[in-house]
């Protein structure tokens, strides 16, 4: 969890993210000298715990983008046919931690040789994306990506697509912060589904 003097802020960042009408998806910034990052890896479950733990991150929000339908649930979601992705929404203090250092983390958490799936999850629903909210940060994933291209050690052609952030849908609460809420239930899943074996195959001692 993060110390209770974030409170309030990560209250108002979960908010913000449900309403979507009140982020600034050009700018991608919110009061109070705050910035949003939205990523796309696979399970949203999988995907809060290695930003939570990162200085200058102040909320993690578990969500729906990338599609076509308005106020997704996760059924539909779940049946591929709304065209969203599983993502999450990272409200962070840019004084604190930049946005290539976020990109950074995301990388190195996915699998980004598939866009089909991600791990023992399969379908266009769980496939990887950075949503970039203003063209500072679509120059940095473009950058990024280019790095991991040309410096990457495994094989395979390098699938994760950067877009434009669009509407962001939070997810239903009992998917928030699930790892917390349910820690074996998570532990077990996440061991089952062999992410962390697959992000070691491919990372290394970088992975997570």
């Amino acid at each position: 969890m993060k110390p209770f003097g974030f409170l309030f802020a990560s209250i108002l960042a979960f908010t913000i993210s449900a309403v979507n009408s009140q982020t600034d998806t050009e700018s991608g910034t919110l009061p109070g000298q705050t910035a949003i990052a939205t990523f796309a890896g696979g399970c949203f479950w999988c995907m809060e715990p290695p930003f939570d733990k990162l200085d200058g991150v102040i909320s993690t929000t578990s969500g729906y983008s990338g599609g076509h339908t308005e106020n997704p649930s996760y059924k539909q979601v779940s049946s591929g046919r709304t065209g969203h992705t599983e993502a999450m929404q990272i409200v962070y203090d840019p004084e604190q931690i930049s946005f290539e250092n976020l990109l950074e983390v995301f990388w190195r958490n996915i699998d980004p040789t598939r866009n089909d799936g991600q791990f023992c999850d399969g379908g266009n629903q769980y496939r990887p994306a950075i949503f970039y909210h203003n063209k500072e940060q679509e120059l940095a994933a473009k950058a990024s990506k280019a790095q991991i291209i040309n410096t990457k050690t495994f094989p395979g052609m390098i699938k994760v697509e950067i877009v434009k952030a669009d509407t962001f849908y939070a997810a239903e609460e009992y998917h928030q912060n699930y790892y917390q809420k349910n820690p074996v239930r998570y532990k077990y899943y996440r061991y089952a589904c062999g992410r962390d074996k697959r992000l070691k195959e491919l990372w290394g001692n970088k992975a997570g």
